[in-house]
């Protein structure tokens, strides 16, 4: 078996393609008193589908990977600040990296995260090649 894929920093090729705040709701937060896990990957969710709007197209992607390195405990209130960087393009993939981060303190790293996205055709059930105005904000 491999062993997981941990990240420690944003690699240094990567690009910034897009930056959001977000308020922690009260309903993000579970038992303990923190935001749960799975709340991080609605966080991310959210950002690719802020980038996609802004961008003017849609959403007609897939996960082929996701992971999550979880450094500090977000506690509401907080309000926070995600970036979406670009890692490698391919035919119909794209690698990518988000970063959370406290709104008011960009020292404060809540936690680093990374995925495959794959654009796909929900009708045909394959991937298509990445549309060309997202390839053109990729170079």
């Amino acid at each position: 078996m491999e062993k997981p894929v941990y990240i420690d920093r944003i690699p240094d090729d990567a690009r910034l393609l897009h930056e959001s705040v977000y308020e922690v709701r009260w309903s993000d937060m579970d038992a303990f008193g923190h935001v749960n896990n799975a709340v991080y990957f609605t966080y991310f969710e959210q950002l690719r589908i802020d980038w996609l709007r802004s961008a003017g197209t849609d959403h007609r992607l897939v996960l082929a990977t996701v992971g999550c390195t979880f450094r500090r405990a977000i506690i509401y209130p907080a309000s926070l600040r995600l970036r979406l960087y670009a890692g490698r393009a391919g035919r119909s993939s794209l690698d990518t990296y988000y970063e959370i981060r406290d709104r008011g303190d960009d020292s404060c790293l809540y936690t680093l995260g990374h995925g495959t996205i794959v654009w796909y055709d929900h009708e045909t059930r394959a991937s298509v090649e990445i549309p060309p105005e997202i390839r053109q904000l990729l170079k």
